[in-house]
């Protein structure tokens, strides 16, 4: 008996071909495979092989390129910082103005809804709150005879200053008195609230305090150089409680306004008597500039304790002096010798008719320290009150170098003024680095033809 192989042949014949036959058509397709993939990629007649090629680089450029873009990148980030810099300052601008915009808003609820915005400030307003007697006194007054065409109203509002309604309390405060009875001695608190624009302060109906002991004034002439009694005034105010004080507080190394105006035997004694060519004008080379006795009335601002009025006086010309009581009795020693007092700050306006004055004279008080748009209306109420041909004498005007052309002389210029005598001086005392400066002129209001 023979194996399985032996017995069966024929079978495994059959097996062996089909395998055979099977990797022939694999090896077959792989050529075939293989010959097509290089015909794709060399045929002469396909365009993605003609136009398929790998790119060149300059590798400079790119670096160029990179720095450039590195620098932008950078250059962004600064202007990114910058802005969001911006944006915080905005942010808080934003803030503050919401908190202004809320307090307004609840200021503006406050009222009825059928007000104007602008009537929170009105004059009515100002009343509201006040007592009878400060309503009396600066509230509308019926005409008793009706509608009056000259001033086309039937009804009259008392004087009273702009400034006073940001002040209620105060002005409050100054109305407060027993009618009929004694006005409290306020002085200080009255021209404080003057100086903050409250100017006219209302009318009062009660009477200032009288001083103790009073004596009749000094005659003229005599009164005009003569130190009047310290019972003449009332000293509740000040600092010092008597014309002796006054004297003496020159010698005193604190500072205080116009200190040694009160010492009629010293500087006073000399003021404007020469004229030395230069800062310094004479009111004899002053008048002189006008034919005789044609400069008769005047006014004299921010005057002190009156000096100036009592050499024009003996000139034989009238002078206004307008003065403040700054620590000092100002206003009354110019009383006492004789001459005209007004008690206004120079931001109020001046209480005379147009074209009717010969003369203005300010030393000291116009300088730099005022407002410039102030000054300018101030100089142009000057040019108002005098005569044509009239007189500004403008006397040691303080200002910085750099103010002096650019700022001052434009305005003078701007004002119409014509120059008759101008001098300009450093002012040294405390070092040329200062630079600061005082300039006088004599101005002339022209004549028109």
């Amino acid at each position: 008996m023979g194996s399985g192989d032996d017995d069966h042949p024929s079978s495994k014949r059959p097996i062996q071909h089909t395998q055979t036959k099977y990797k022939l058509k694999i090896l077959l397709l792989v050529i075939l495979t293989n010959l097509l993939t290089i015909y794709v990629f060399t045929g002469p007649s396909l365009p993605i092989a003609q136009n398929l090629s790998l790119p060149t680089w300059d590798h400079t450029k790119l670096l160029n390129e990179l720095n450039i873009t590195k620098r932008e990148l950078a250059n962004s980030r600064a202007q990114n910082s910058d802005l969001q810099q911006h944006l915080k300052a905005s942010n808080i601008l934003t803030k503050s103005l919401l908190t202004e915009l809320s307090r307004l808003n609840a200021a503006i609820d406050q009222h009825s809804s059928s007000k104007e915005v602008s009537s929170i400030f009105s004059f009515d307003d100002l009343l509201s709150d006040l007592s009878t007697e400060a309503k009396l006194g600066m509230g509308p007054q019926k005409l008793p005879l009706g509608y009056s065409p000259r001033s086309g109203s039937d009804e009259l509002y008392p004087s009273v200053g702009g400034g006073c309604l940001r002040y209620k309390e105060e002005l409050a405060q100054y109305m407060t008195y027993k009618i009929g009875g004694e006005c409290p001695v306020d002085d200080v608190f009255a021209q404080r609230l003057m100086l903050k624009g409250c100017e006219p302060l209302p009318r009062r109906r009660c009477h200032p305090k009288s001083p103790a002991g009073y004596k009749e004034p000094n005659p003229l002439p005599k009164s005009l150089w003569t130190m009047p009694p310290d019972t003449s005034i009332v000293w509740d105010p000040y600092t010092c409680k008597s014309y002796g004080c006054l004297v003496e507080r020159k010698k005193l190394p604190v500072f205080y306004d116009c200190k040694d105006c009160f010492d009629l035997e010293g500087r006073e004694k000399s003021r404007w008597l020469f004229d030395n060519g230069g800062l310094d004008f004479g009111i004899n080379e002053v008048l002189g500039t006008k034919p005789h006795g044609t400069i008769r009335i005047g006014l004299d601002i921010g005057g002190g304790t009156g000096t100036f009025a009592a050499r024009m006086k003996e000139n034989n010309v009238t002078i206004v002096t307008t003065s403040m009581n700054l620590d000092g009795p100002f206003n009354s020693f110019i009383a006492s010798r004789g001459l005209i007092s007004m008690h206004i700050s120079v931001s109020q306006r001046l209480s005379f008719f147009e074209n009717t004055l010969d003369i203005v004279h300010s030393m000291h008080i116009l300088s730099n320290w005022i407002p410039d748009t102030m000054l300018e209306f101030t100089l142009y109420d000057i040019y108002r009150v005098l005569r044509p041909g009239g007189i500004f004498w403008l006397d040691h005007f303080f200002c910085l170098g750099s103010q002096l052309n650019s700022t001052y002389v434009p305005m003078l210029d701007r004002v119409g003024f014509k120059k008759l005598r101008w001098n300009a001086g450093m002012k040294l005392d405390r070092g040329i680095d200062k630079n600061e400066w005082y300039f006088s002129a004599l101005l002339e209001k022209p004549v028109k033809s």
